[in-house]
């Protein structure tokens, strides 16, 4: 099992995000867009970093008022397999409670099982279905939400 910590991303953690950004994802955002993203109080990117300091995957969210969009959540393919996405989604519901947010939710592509079956384990329930969300490959987006209060809106 690799070793990593989870923390909050700085501005020098941009490149290494926008790699992992290109091998993961079909529509990567660039480095600019990844430093928009840290420096702005909105969002909460986390990485997880191994004993080098190198990013082995990240995941970000976006907060309106009391609700959080999930971004993205990556981890680079020599890095899977060792709980680190896990150990990622823990992050931002942990950070999701401390804003007192009402819920969490995301889009998945319908295909992801593994993806799936993740957030499954952390409480997100299908709320959902995206038809042709995702593009190369076209596919549809399976929603699922979280919901922190006893209120679901």
């Amino acid at each position: 099992m690799q070793a990593y910590i989870i923390v909050p991303a700085e501005a020098s953690d941009a490149e290494s995000i926008e790699q992992i950004e290109k091998e993961c994802l079909s529509l990567p955002l660039n480095k600019e867009q990844i430093l928009s993203q840290i420096e702005d109080e909105r969002y909460t990117i986390l990485c997880a970093k191994g004993e080098d300091s190198c990013i082995l995957g990240y995941a970000g969210m976006y907060c309106v008022l009391d609700e959080g969009y999930i971004t993205n959540v990556a981890v680079s393919a020599a890095a899977r397999r060792n709980h680190i996405a896990d150990a990622l989604l823990s992050g931002l519901q942990m950070r999701s409670e401390e804003l007192k947010l009402t819920f969490l939710t995301l889009e998945v592509r319908e295909s992801n099982i593994p993806a799936i079956t993740l957030y499954r384990k952390h409480g997100f329930e299908k709320a959902g279905l995206r038809k042709g969300y995702y593009q190369a490959p076209k596919e549809n987006a399976v929603i699922m939400t979280k919901f922190f209060s006893e209120e679901k809106t």
